[in-house]
């Protein structure tokens, strides 16, 4: 970057703002597929969502868009956008694929909007320690959640349970790690991270013929994202403001 003329800095600065900036249509697209039922459309759409959310960050870094596209707030657009794709999307998803009992359908995509509202604007919903981010309260993966509803076909009371479950710990303050972020096991968190895309990713191309031991094996990352997320962290964390991170 440092060898590069200004001008292609600030193109590729920008280009990583445009980049964030279409995770809203694939959220739209998804949303499209949702009101027609065509499941695999829509979570292809989520995918590519959750794909766009997991490289802005690494690419605004390398691009550094704070010099070169500083008058985007680049953290804001990502906020608002996750609020959108990780949120308003499964709630539609929720209501629309009979995943919870129909009577407390509208009801639970209610309560991860309201919950989701709250985490999204606590003003230490981010954690630095050490160079290290975290989410504090679970950190609103429901488009994560009803897919593995969908795809694993599990019983609406079970699904009730698991979104009053989560509900409630967006409210406890445990960090859950910033997979791209973290500093510890990093080198094991990416790789697992990325096999588990990777994974999915083949599931979602497959569905609804896939084998579905590539779902139970994909559980395992979660397993480890809590456990790690469970660890000790450092005493000397420092609280940021949301906008902190990307």
């Amino acid at each position: 970057m440092t060898n590069l003329p200004i001008w292609i800095r600030k193109i590729l600065a920008w280009s990583v703002h445009l980049f964030t900036a279409t995770g809203a249509v694939w959220g739209f697209l998804a949303l499209r597929a949702i009101f027609d039922h065509e499941w695999k459309h829509a979570l292809i759409w989520m995918a590519a969502a959750i794909f766009v959310d997991g490289f802005d960050g690494i690419l605004a870094r390398w691009f550094d868009v704070k010099t070169y596209a500083r008058s985007v707030d680049g953290a804001l657009m990502d906020n608002i956008i996750d609020y959108f794709t990780y949120v308003v999307v499964p709630a539609l998803f929720l209501v629309e694929a009979d995943l919870v009992p129909p009577a407390l359908a509208l009801p639970c995509a209610v309560s991860i909007l309201l919950t989701s509202a709250y985490q999204f604007s606590q003003v230490d919903a981010k954690t630095d320690g050490t160079n290290e981010f975290y989410f504090k309260g679970f950190p609103d993966y429901w488009n994560v959640l009803v897919v593995y509803m969908l795809v694993l076909g599990l019983n609406p009371w079970l699904n009730f349970a698991f979104l009053v479950l989560f509900n409630v710990l967006i409210f406890v303050p445990i960090k859950y790690i910033y997979p791209t972020r973290t500093v510890h096991l990093k080198k094991l968190t990416l790789t697992l991270t990325y096999l588990f895309g990777a994974l999915g990713t083949v599931g979602l191309i497959l569905y609804p013929n896939e084998p579905k031991w590539i779902w139970w094996i994909t559980l395992l990352y979660g397993i480890y994202y809590f456990a790690l997320s469970l660890w000790p962290k450092s005493s000397t964390a420092k609280f940021i403001s949301q906008g902190g991170a990307r």
